[in-house]
């Protein structure tokens, strides 16, 4: 893991550079949407890696629409930390909180990727609404580690236990 510094000074221990994935939790509190990724059992949030010199704010929205057609205003997006996500990789989390869930029916990826037989097919092949504690059963255990800590923590948006 990098640390940093002190300004101006680099790293401490430097290491290979670490990539930020830039996730959003839509959510209202007692339910979160996920996608089920192709060609896996697990389902995950829409995320992915920011572009160089892009905001994550702006790189959690692209992903968002990329993977479900969905569009957050800007500014919508409520920013819950930078957090230590995979070996070389952080998660850049921001929550769009809303009143009413989307349909999962009604949501598209536009995001594909190339499988081993060489076709082309959707990051995310369904989408479904869930409770926290079903959501949390079937994404990653790593994923799982940081929504728990992002829920139980202060900047989490709703009230304790939603």
């Amino acid at each position: 893991m990098r640390r940093p510094g002190p300004p101006g000074q680099g790293d401490l221990f430097p290491g290979p550079a670490r990539r930020t994935s830039c996730g959003v939790l839509v959510t209202d509190g007692r339910h979160l949407l996920l996608g089920h990724a192709t060609r896996s059992a697990l389902w995950d949030i829409p995320k992915g890696i920011a572009e160089a010199g892009e905001d994550f704010a702006a790189a959690a929205r692209r992903e968002l629409e990329e993977e479900t057609g969905l569009q957050a205003p800007s500014g919508a997006l409520i920013g819950l930390g930078l957090h230590a996500y995979l070996r070389g990789k952080d998660l850049a989390l921001y929550a769009w909180c809303l009143a009413g869930m989307p349909d999962p029916a009604g949501l598209r990826c536009r995001s594909v990727m190339r499988t081993p037989e060489g076709r082309w097919v959707p990051e995310f092949d369904a989408f479904a609404v869930l409770p926290w504690a079903e959501a949390l059963a079937r994404v990653g255990r790593t994923l799982a580690r940081v929504l728990r800590e992002v829920r139980g923590g202060p900047a989490w948006p709703f009230h304790p236990g939603t």
